[in-house]
């Protein structure tokens, strides 16, 4: 996986193999490319634009937009912490350069003559990006990407919460048909939430787990009643050892929709009376979902044999 330890700068004579002549000019040197005569100033494809020296996320397709500078330019970055701006006087007039964060790679400059409703361009070397295509993010390491482009590609969102995020994240992500997992905190009343908060139980944030999928291949239906299936739903704030109302079973709903089916499947699932006691899990409108730190994101994948208390009961409803 594409982890944050992983974007490094390689050595410079390690540069110098790695790099086109334009790369390393670009990037080591403050170069500027030729306008018109470069991969991206005109290219369309959906994925992300990752740092062609470490490899770190830069800019997204969907901030892209034809400036007719004939170079590559975005309305934002990514994230707005993997550019570092600086004041620049090479030209005698004072200008903002864009260096990425890690690598302290040269990128190009942002200017205040961008579209609304930011009102800024980002203008970048093509030399300096390297791009990653919407089908190879996943594999590739970049998969938590994909949830940005869930409007555009018309897929959806379920949150859930039912214990340790571990758990539940390892065996939700093996449903046929899920595009992507990641685990983070919601429901709760502090911004940018973090785990050492969150355990306290102090900050109402529930540990989460948001899936991404296309409704054409899987039904969010289909995702409920294996939530139903890996965690205890009629423990009010406990999943086996876990216990506080960070561990609380909840459905995060996004729309009306999303409600009206997990109240049906609720009752459906209490109805069969296959867990022998009330369900108990809260149907709430989904809010802020703050994604948890890297050591959290595909825990047991990272960790085989790590701490889960959830499993898949052989049952129907």
């Amino acid at each position: 996986m594409a982890q944050e330890s992983n974007f490094k700068k390689p050595s410079t004579n390690e540069l110098k193999k790695i790099l086109t002549p334009q790369q390393y000019s670009c990037t080591q040197e403050d170069g500027t490319e030729a306008p018109f005569k470069n991969p991206y100033w005109d290219h369309h494809e959906e994925g992300i634009y990752v740092d062609v020296v470490s490899g770190e996320p830069l800019f997204s397709s969907l901030d892209k937009f034809d400036s007719g500078t004939g170079w590559p330019s975005f309305t934002r970055p990514i994230e707005s912490q993997v550019v570092k701006a600086r004041e620049d006087h090479n030209l005698g007039v004072p200008r903002t350069e864009l260096r990425s964060r890690l690598a302290d790679s040269h990128l190009g400059h942002v200017f205040d003559d961008g579209p609304a409703p930011g009102g800024k361009r980002f203008c970048i070397n093509s030399a300096a990006l390297k791009f990653i295509p919407l089908s190879q993010m996943h594999e590739l390491g970049y998969g938590h990407h994909l949830f940005t482009f869930a409007a555009q590609r018309q897929w959806q969102i379920a949150t859930l919460a039912g214990g340790c995020f571990w758990g539940m994240e390892d065996l939700l992500r093996k449903i046929p048909g899920v595009l992507e997992v990641q685990v983070g905190y919601t429901g709760g009343r502090v911004a940018h939430a973090k785990y050492e908060d969150v355990k306290t139980g102090h900050t109402g944030h529930a540990e989460s787990v948001q899936i991404l999928f296309d409704p054409k291949k899987l039904k969010y239906e289909d995702i409920l009643l294996q939530f139903f299936k890996l965690h205890d739903p009629t423990t009010e704030n406990r999943q086996g050892n876990d216990i506080g109302t960070q561990y609380r079973s909840v459905i995060f709903f996004a729309n009306e929709e999303q409600k009206k089916t997990a109240e049906k499947i609720k009752k459906r699932v209490d109805d069969s009376g296959k867990w022998g006691k009330p369900v108990i899990t809260q149907i709430v409108p989904a809010t802020d979902f703050w994604r948890a730190e890297e050591d959290h994101q595909d825990y047991l994948e990272k960790n085989p044999g790590g701490y889960t208390c959830h499993f898949i009961r052989k049952i129907d409803f």
